[in-house]
């Protein structure tokens, strides 16, 4: 779906159209990896992860979510029952399915992001790539 934007100028709301329709289909993927109420929340986690929210703390996450704390949110890492093996493997085939290419690259840059401040824990210098 994705790679129809590129084949052609698309308008904005297009692009973006294709966009959610890409975050359905994901959402839809991953669904049987969780319970019905966490399918939910790593939905709603998702959305916050692709969110204009310039930091992403649980706490931001969980008020873009509508929720009064991170709670849910940090269930579904740190409680949660789920497969992250079949998790990868279905970001995988979605992937290849949509972004293979035989002229293809993929160029993978964990740089994260500097620390700045004195009383935020791990403000320490760290290596991140981009220092």
């Amino acid at each position: 779906m994705i790679r129809m934007s590129w084949a052609r100028a698309a308008s904005v709301e297009e692009t973006l159209a294709l966009w959610a329709a890409s975050l359905r289909e994901i959402k839809k993927r991953i669904r049987p990896l969780f319970t019905q109420e966490r399918a939910t929340n790593a939905g709603l986690f998702l959305e916050g992860l692709l969110g204009d929210e310039q930091r992403k703390t649980g706490w931001m996450r969980a008020e873009a979510a509508g929720d009064p704390g991170p709670w849910r949110q940090q269930a579904i890492l740190g409680r949660g029952d789920w497969d992250a093996d079949a998790l990868r493997d279905i970001v995988r085939d979605y992937v290849i399915e949509h972004l293979a290419d035989d002229d293809a690259v993929l160029v993978i840059d964990e740089t994260g992001f500097l620390k700045q401040g004195k009383a935020s824990c791990g403000v320490a210098r760290q290596y991140t790539g981009s220092a």
